[in-house]
């Protein structure tokens, strides 16, 4: 059945483009009521020949010692880090200093979110992919070809104190507990980013400043039940265009595509860990020696899956490019430079569900 068919208004809203294209819309209550999978929320035959993935063997590393400076275990750490993103573009991380209590309030707090009435969230309803603050029930609501099974809250949240104003006021809780985790997510994030410089050979301050004062989007993400997972996505296979993505997920449903061979494995859900992502301008920098990790959702018949992606980059419109002491005869330069706002146009104009990769527009002919 398509999703341009009639239905009761109880289960979809239709809403105006635009261009004043009408076009209807699944929030996550009414895919919870549907006994299968609309038309356009397949996705096409030959993806689904690999939507039933083994668990991928990742890195888990133990960031206790990475605060301790000149420690031979925190030299440990810096290694751990690089071998993960040259090999795999992703790990996971414990002890990484964010307390139960403030990951535990971030879910609650999205979890209310997407409870709320219809109405209520679409407030925030835009296919605008610039906006600071927006709603959406796929990617872009009544454009892309495939819609995806997915609700997504998406807002700006740095400098918090200039944005924080502009998220949601319900749930009531929802801007406290989710600035407290925007926050300290921020923060390890600063430190992870100077961990992977220094890996590199860059020094641990190479973007500290740039990146302090970089952008930070607060992706949050509701994957109601399913009742067709083989045949429909949460996510297409994607890699992400900020330089580290921070993910706190409530539980198992991220796959990773293996860079070597192309296999999908599905992550495993570890209490109290984070999963790190490498992403597209962390590629650049490193000119090709770390690659951003390709990665998509899957579903589950019976329970909501909500993700807390944290994307953080350099500011708006400061370029990333590979870095000098990455770049010789042997190493040359393999990427164009780009910024946060060069993403957001490409995002724009493509459908990241027909496979269009922003990294793959960087690319160097060589």
């Amino acid at each position: 059945m398509s999703c341009s068919i009639s239905f009761s208004k109880t289960l979809i809203t239709s809403i105006e483009s635009p261009s004043s294209t009408t076009f209807c819309i699944l929030s996550s209550a009414h895919k919870q009521s549907l006994s299968y999978v609309l038309d356009c929320c397949v996705v096409p035959a030959p993806q689904r020949k690999s939507l039933h993935s083994e668990a991928a063997k990742v890195p888990v590393v133990d960031l206790a010692e990475l605060r301790s400076q000149g420690s031979a275990q925190r030299s440990v750490v810096i290694e751990d880090i690089r071998n993960a993103c040259q090999r795999f573009g992703f790990f996971q991380i414990v002890n990484h200093g964010i307390c139960q209590s403030v990951l535990d309030g971030a879910l609650s707090s999205a979890f209310d979110f997407f409870k709320l009435p219809t109405g209520e969230k679409m407030k925030f309803m835009s296919n605008d992919v610039r906006k600071p603050v927006r709603y959406a029930t796929t990617l872009k609501d009544g454009i892309d070809k495939v819609q995806f099974w997915r609700d997504l809250l998406k807002h700006y949240a740095n400098p918090l104190e200039d944005w924080i104003d502009a998220w949601p006021a319900n749930p009531p809780s929802y801007r406290e507990k989710m600035g407290n985790y925007s926050t300290e997510v921020r923060k390890l994030g600063l430190d992870l980013m100077g961990a992977i410089t220094e890996g590199l050979g860059l020094g641990s301050t190479y973007l500290s400043d740039k990146m302090d004062k970089g952008m930070q989007v607060m992706a949050v993400n509701c994957y109601p039940p399913c009742p067709e997972p083989d045949i429909s996505l949460g996510l297409p296979p994607h890699s992400n265009y900020s330089c580290l993505t921070i993910v706190l997920q409530s539980s198992r449903g991220l796959e990773i595509m293996d860079k070597d061979d192309g296999e999908w494995g599905a992550v495993e859900q570890l209490q109290g860990a984070l999963q790190v992502h490498a992403g597209d301008h962390l590629e650049v920098l490193s000119n090709g020696f770390y690659k951003s990790v390709v990665h998509r959702a899957s579903l589950n018949p019976d329970r909501t899956r909500i993700s807390i992606v944290s994307l953080q980059s350099l500011g708006m419109d400061e370029l990333m490019k590979p870095a000098k002491e990455l770049v010789d005869e042997r190493h040359p330069k393999g990427y164009k430079e780009s910024s946060f706002r060069d993403v957001l146009d490409f995002l724009s104009k493509n459908d990241i569900g027909e496979g269009k990769s922003f990294i793959n527009t960087l690319k160097m002919k060589g």
